[in-house]
Formats: C-alpha cells, sequence, structure tokens
C-alpha cells in the first residue's frame, strides 16, 4: 500500500476534511486531530497552531529559510498550540467547534513551545481526557506527558485538571512524547513501540511504573507512537504508528520525511505483526494521532503538512486483511 488515503477510497472508504472557521483561528495551521468514540458518539480534538508551516515536497521551490519552514507571526516567535473539541454527527458532519477552555491553568511560557501538543482523546474510567507533551514549564523545554481531565458541555469544553507524568525510570529524561493510551485499559501507556513497553500511570499517587518490557522485533526504523491502541477483540491490541527520518538539504536546512505503519501486540504485549510502512495521503510531512471504530468502520485522524486535518474511514475487514496478509 502506498497511500492509506487512495487504499481507503478505493476499498468502501471515505475521506473528510476536520475544519475550523478561520475568524477563531486567523488562517494559521490546523494539525494533528484525535478521535473518540463516546457510547456511539464521534469526538475530534483538532490542533491548532499559531504559524503556517511550509514544506517543499520536491525539493523545486525551496523557501529561503531551507525545504522545510516553519512561518511565524512577526511579533510571536513561540509555537504556539490550541486544542478545539468537534462532534461528528453520522454522516461525518462537525456540529458546532469549541475551544477547551484551560483558563483556570495559565500557560507558563517558559521555552518556545507553548501548550499541549499531539493530544489523543481517551475516556477512562469514565472520565475524558487530553494526554499530549506539554514543553513550556521549563527553560531548557523539557518535555513531559501530561493526562487533562475536560468536561464537555453544550456549549463549552473546560479543562479540569492537569496532571504532569513522571518518567518510570529516567527522572533526568528530556522530552517523553507520543505515549500512546490503551483504550480499554485504564492509565495505560505504550511508551516506547519497540521494543515494547507498557506504563501505567497513577494520578493519584503521582506516580508512572513499567509493567512490560519485551523484546525487540526486526524493524529497521526508530517506530513512534501514534494513535491510542486499540483492542482486536481476541486479547490483541494494535496501532497506528509513525516514523520519521530527520536530515539536512544539500545547504545544511533541515528536512523531514514521516511514514506509518500498523503494529500487533498479543496479550503479553509481544509484538507479532507490523505492516510496510506507508503515507497516509502522499506528503513527506504526515502525523496520524487518532483511531477507532465505529459500526464496521475504523476512524483514522491525520494531520496533513501542519496545515490541513483529516478523518479517513476505511471498513475493518478491509484493514484487518491489509494487516494481517500484507
Amino acid at each position: 500500500m502506498q497511500h492509506l488515503g487512495s487504499f481507503a477510497i478505493e476499498n468502501g472508504g471515505d475521506i473528510y476534511p476536520l475544519l475550523i472557521d478561520s475568524q477563531h483561528t486567523g488562517g494559521t495551521g490546523l494539525m494533528n486531530p484525535s478521535i473518540l468514540n463516546l457510547d456511539g458518539k464521534i469526538f475530534v480534538n483538532i490542533r491548532h497552531v499559531n504559524y503556517t508551516f511550509y514544506h517543499s515536497e520536491r525539493k523545486l521551490f525551496n523557501h529561503p529559510f531551507g525545504p522545510l519552514t516553519y512561518l511565524h507571526p512577526e511579533n510571536d516567535m513561540h509555537l504556539r498550540t490550541w486544542n478545539w473539541i468537534t462532534e461528528l454527527d453520522d454522516d461525518f458532519n462537525q456540529v458546532p467547534t469549541h475551544q477547551i477552555d484551560t483558563s483556570a491553568f495559565p500557560e507558563a511560557e517558559k521555552w518556545d513551545f507553548v501548550g499541549l501538543e499531539d493530544v489523543r482523546l481517551i475516556n477512562w474510567n469514565g472520565k475524558i481526557y487530553t494526554t499530549g507533551v506539554r514543553r513550556d514549564l521549563k527553560p531548557n523545554g523539557e518535555g513531559r506527558m501530561e493526562l487533562c481531565e475536560i468536561e464537555i458541555k453544550e456549549n463549552s469544553i473546560v479543562e479540569k485538571s492537569r496532571f504532569r507524568i513522571p518518567p518510570p525510570n529516567d527522572p533526568t529524561s528530556y522530552c517523553e512524547k507520543n505515549w500512546m493510551p490503551i483504550e480499554d485499559q485504564p492509565y495505560a501507556y505504550i511508551k516506547w513501540s519497540n521494543p515494547t513497553e507498557r506504563v501505567v500511570v497513577d494520578p493519584v499517587a503521582g506516580t508512572c511504573v513499567t509493567t512490560h518490557h519485551t523484546e525487540w522485533k526486526p524493524i529497521n526504523r526508530d517506530i513512534r507512537g501514534g494513535s491510542q491502541v486499540v483492542p482486536l477483540g481476541d486479547g490483541r491490541y494494535f496501532a497506528l504508528t509513525h516514523e520519521v527520518d530527520l536530515f539536512s538539504s544539500d545547504a545544511g536546512r533541515k528536512d523531514a520525511v514521516y511514514r506509518h505503519r500498523f503494529l500487533v501486540w498479543d496479550k503479553d504485549w509481544n509484538l507479532t505483526h507490523w505492516t510496510e510502512d506507508f503515507s497516509i495521503m502522499g506528503a513527506q510531512v504526515e502525523f496520524a494521532v487518532g483511531m477507532t471504530k465505529k459500526g464496521n468502520d475504523f476512524l483514522i485522524t491525520t494531520g496533513y503538512q501542519d496545515n490541513a486535518a483529516f478523518l479517513v474511514k476505511i471498513p475493518e475487514s478491509v484493514l484487518m486483511e491489509y494487516i494481517f496478509n500484507d
């Protein structure tokens, strides 16, 4: 499979844009949405940033600053993130969208990246959480995963609490990010994909412990977190992960290529299946951070070049055949 999007459309699926009115965003980037099936209702978190991202896909029209460039407002050189929640109806139309009200927890703004980045939505023990990385609490940009409870009201979304998750083994680690929450195992994450490390968080005790650390498999890429980890119904789990090649152009400028793949674990968190890597929609910079099931379909949410957000619908039977016959 070269592109997941075209594969889905060719096999009975579809693609839907995820939008926020530009009067609220000023026209800057939307990216990296996540998705949650809450008792049959579909909610999506859309990340809005204060910059426009430019990437020269074929290296034909490089920006003077390089093939991969962040274009900031002139009066604010931070990379700011705001998160918006929208509900989708049965036809995947968005009903009113609301920015998460975080006013009870002002941002520290001690570093260049501000806000909760690359949120995954999760429902654990009847509470709805956003969970992602925050890097603005220390002047060196130290990144820690946070678990933030939100309340979804009719006309607002309010953040009720924040828990900054300590690393389970190395308190001096620089940047923890892209942990994948396990959909049906409260407060459990896949911290690393290969070798797999499962951790469990206790927000009350303020702890995080490693429960599993399984054998490395011969996949010669640095596989990073992506979607939530979703049960397959027979004791196994799977997730959509990503990997990134970071390199420099001939002129020494930063560039990158992102790819994705599906991983499958058994009940003991041994990695048993993995697909070849693929693109979502044909771009070199993409990032899928959400997946859930609705009816006979899987719904996957992805960002495109940090400038657009999409939902890919693919029939369950088609996706399972692809994963296990790749």
